[in-house]
């Protein structure tokens, strides 16, 4: 690893202790300005779960029984980063009940005695910020039937926390962390007495961030659609804790939640699901609505790329492609090799996923996560159509970086009286092998039918040669590749028709049928669904579709349609009439 980066690090580490230390004296907040409402939402099993004494953060099962969980055995840095952050104190929350309480304020008083006093991994402007917003959302259930002392030793810590963060929100990780910790700043400068002179500059500070960060799509550079949730979510809170305290937002910030609005329903499916490219999962359940419900903002997408992602959608049949080039740079430390990867929902029901993030399961599966061959798209055997690169510090842990990613990435979609289309291509392969990946989709005007179309073909003539050094080296044998279509782990399906086709059911009792060109092999094989808050992937399977470049291209046809006598769910249809917004 870079010697100055890792020096770098050790700086910046070295200053947010200091500041934590110098944070320790000072003068406690009074109370509360208003009472604080709880706006972040926790899951009501996972809080159940806590209670019981299992924990499972950043993949990890640890079973503490009654220990503190500032005694569990930290099996990785994420785990006890998690910890710090406080996120599952909505979960305890979302139980509510008596234990759940209890639990909550000790586990809280605790950290204030071991904590408290600038000591810990938990003094990071990524974790404060993060902390600081659980805190006062959740303050009546932290403070309810405590005593006195501790209710002051709440206040205090949360004054210094603030304090804290004042000084050192600028060496928060840019993106989701630097927004965390500016809201946390601004929740506390308006929440607390005595903190309101950090409301002004904290505000300012967000809006330079959201002109900086927010491009003119309404996406971030990591491109990943649950981040960009939160990134939104964050935004909506602070802009309605201003307006609540009196205070305009700065129109950078307002103009911020215009912009990603649109973006988001471009990239929910019919489902109220985000799709799951780059890192990102569906999405907390309700999370979405009541963030859009919250924004006021109605407006959809123009209909163009939507942080490099084309959604095609007709019927009750979504259909999302990741039509661009992988983050870059830094930004690229979560990012996939998925260009022209796709997933396709049918009103309630998931059809064609990608495997997701693997990095709640190991280096391994973070790894084989983000490879081509987890995603529902084409790709040369025993390559990816972008490359792991160099290692660096990303808010204090290693990360691998993407390197190699397509320079070129297009994308035209069209909408007609026929249906939706989209074609487009990356040249991710042109450097290993001279082959240029064409992409052509077809939903039909019901949604009834997707028809799809994958090309590699030398697009240039400077190409050739590169291509004929490939030839060479497989001695003539062509060059395999493959086009996978992974399945959701609640999709039943079997080879059918003699092996030329493949028939999944659906929970709803839809029958979906893919079919192709008799071009290449058609397998049905194993494959995994990966998913937070769980211990283990989950087994599931992939249509794969094999063949061979054995001249200057090669294409294979395909098709996923609806059987016939295929009925519409009558329950799955009431659910849809819900999704509005």
């Amino acid at each position: 690893m870079n010697r100055s980066l890792t020096w770098s690090a050790k700086l910046s580490r070295f200053r947010n202790r200091l500041e934590a230390r110098r944070a320790a004296f000072a003068r406690p907040a009074g109370g509360f300005v208003s009472q604080p409402e709880p706006r972040t939402i926790g899951t009501f099993a996972r809080g159940r779960q806590i209670c019981a004494g299992n924990f499972l953060f950043a993949g990890y099962l640890v079973e503490g029984g009654n220990l503190s969980i500032w005694d569990l055995p930290m099996p990785d840095k994420t785990f006890e980063e998690e910890l710090h952050g406080f996120t599952w104190l909505d979960d305890l929350a979302a139980v509510g009940d008596g234990p759940a309480r209890e639990r909550a304020q000790r586990w809280m008083n605790e950290w204030v005695e071991r904590y408290g006093r600038g000591k810990g991994p938990g003094w990071t402007p990524d974790l404060t910020g993060r902390r600081l917003i659980r805190w006062i959302n959740h303050a009546l259930f932290l403070l309810n039937g405590q005593e006195r002392s501790r209710s002051e030793a709440y206040f205090r810590s949360l004054a210094q926390q603030t304090i804290y963060l004042s000084r050192c929100w600028r060496s928060a990780s840019s993106g989701l962390p630097r927004f965390e910790a500016l809201t946390g700043l601004i929740y506390a400068g308006l929440a607390l007495e005595g903190m309101n002179k950090h409301v002004k500059p904290a505000t300012a500070a967000l809006a330079r961030d959201c002109a900086a960060e927010i491009d003119a799509e309404g996406g971030i550079p990591t491109r990943n659609p649950e981040e960009l949730l939160e990134v939104f979510t964050l935004l909506t809170w602070a802009a309605s804790a201003l307006g609540e305290a009196g205070k305009m937002p700065a129109k950078e910030h307002m103009a911020a939640i215009e912009r990603i609005a649109p973006t988001l329903r471009a990239l929910r499916h019919s489902d109220g699901a985000l799709a799951r490219f780059h890192g990102g999962g569906r999405g907390l359940e309700g999370r979405l609505d009541h963030a859009l419900a919250a924004s006021g903002v109605r407006a959809k997408a123009s209909g163009t790329l939507s942080m490099g992602y084309a959604r095609l959608s007709a019927g009750r049949t979504s259909v999302i492609v990741d039509a661009s080039a992988p983050p870059k740079g830094r930004a690229s430390f979560n990012g996939h090799a998925s260009t022209f990867a796709f997933e396709l929902t049918s009103g309630r029901r998931p059809l064609i996923v990608n495997c997701g993030s693997g990095v709640n399961f190991g280096t391994a599966w973070r790894r084989a996560g983000r490879a081509t061959p987890s995603h529902s798209t084409l790709g040369i055997d025993g390559y990816s159509s972008a490359r792991l690169g160099a290692t660096v510090l990303v808010g204090g842990c290693e990360r691998e970086l993407l390197s190699d990613p397509p320079r070129v990435a297009w994308a035209n979609q069209t909408v007609g009286f026929s249906g939706a289309s989209l074609q487009g291509g990356h040249n991710g392969y042109v450097r290993t092998h001279g082959l240029t990946h064409v992409r052509k989709l077809d939903l039909s005007a019901d949604g009834r039918a997707l028809m799809g179309e994958d090309t590699l073909a030398i697009a240039e003539d400077r190409d050739s040669a590169q291509f004929d050094r490939m030839m060479d080296r497989v001695q003539l044998q062509g060059i395999a590749y493959t086009v996978r279509f992974h399945l959701h782990p609640d999709v039943d399906a079997e080879i059918d028709m003699g092996g030329s086709a493949v028939s999944m059911a659906l929970k709803s009792g839809e029958i979906w049928v893919f079919r192709h060109d008799g071009a290449g092999e058609l397998t049905l094989e194993p494959s995994v669904y990966l998913e937070k808050n769980r211990i283990k992937p989950r087994a599931t399977k992939q249509v794969v579709l094999s063949a061979r470049v054995m001249e200057y291209a090669s294409r294979v046809s395909w098709s996923l349609a609806k059987a016939q006598d295929t009925p519409t769910a009558l329950r799955d249809l009431v659910e849809d009439e819900v999704l509005i917004l």
